[in-house]
């Protein structure tokens, strides 16, 4: 069966994968002679496992992407690590929710839009590598922001922030700005354990459907909710 690989993960999808079966096959060609065979078979056996966890990293799953625009969907797989309200002046322009989303390195890596949006700006931001998992990251990580607008009524500003994490070093961006993205549509990645946040505005129209340590999926997952749409 075929495992469907993300373009994004170039060129570690394809470096990685090939390093490990050249070294699993100096170990089967040399082990024997310098090696008890019990070793060989258990240093086999782990860089088998360790060459599935490489390509399975780079999953890229087929996702039925359900459309309403009343739905914010998770722009990433993972567990939800926070749920606040943060002052977000800089663009959604007053106070938001900020969704924060751990992605550990089990999880599929691939981003995608919340809903149908239109990006206004795309930021990168250099910064430090705090393990993900801390809702400080999001501030002082290494990070990429996607300023959104949503195209459907109502118009609001939404951003998705890419956050590298203490492993994640490698963000990866397709996205261009003035580009619409469908809801679901897929926009990059982020390399080895991470984090994603989706911040909306915070609003008495707006309901929040998630709660600290629920299991989303991007795409399929509903964040949040318009109630009267």
């Amino acid at each position: 069966m075929r495992i469907p690989l993300t373009k994004y993960g170039l060129p570690e999808v394809a470096v990685y994968p090939a390093a490990i079966a050249i070294l699993m096959a100096a170990v089967a060609f040399f082990g024997p002679a310098l090696l008890p065979r019990a070793a060989v078979v258990a240093a086999e056996g782990i860089l088998t496992l360790v060459l599935i966890w490489a390509l399975m990293f780079f999953r890229d799953p087929q996702r039925r992407i359900v459309a309403d625009d009343a739905i914010l969907l998770a722009p990433a797989d993972g567990r939800v690590a926070d749920i606040e309200t943060v002052d977000e002046g800089d663009f959604i322009g007053g106070r938001g929710l900020r969704i924060g989303i751990f992605l550990s390195i089990f999880n599929t890596h691939i981003n995608r839009a919340p809903c149908d949006v239109k990006v206004e700006k795309i930021t990168y931001r250099p910064g430090k590598h705090l393990n993900a998992m801390n809702r400080r990251a999001g501030q002082v990580n290494e990070s990429n922001n996607l300023a959104l607008v949503r195209t459907s009524s109502p118009q609001d500003r939404l951003l998705v922030r890419q956050i590298s994490g203490a492993i994640a070093r490698r963000i990866v961006c397709a996205a261009r700005e003035g580009q619409q993205l469908a809801s679901g549509e897929r926009f990059g990645m982020i390399k080895f354990g991470s984090r994603t946040e989706l911040y909306l505005p915070v609003s008495e129209q707006i309901e929040c459907l998630v709660q600290v340590g629920d299991k989303v999926k991007a795409g399929l997952t509903p964040l949040a909710k318009y109630r009267h749409l």
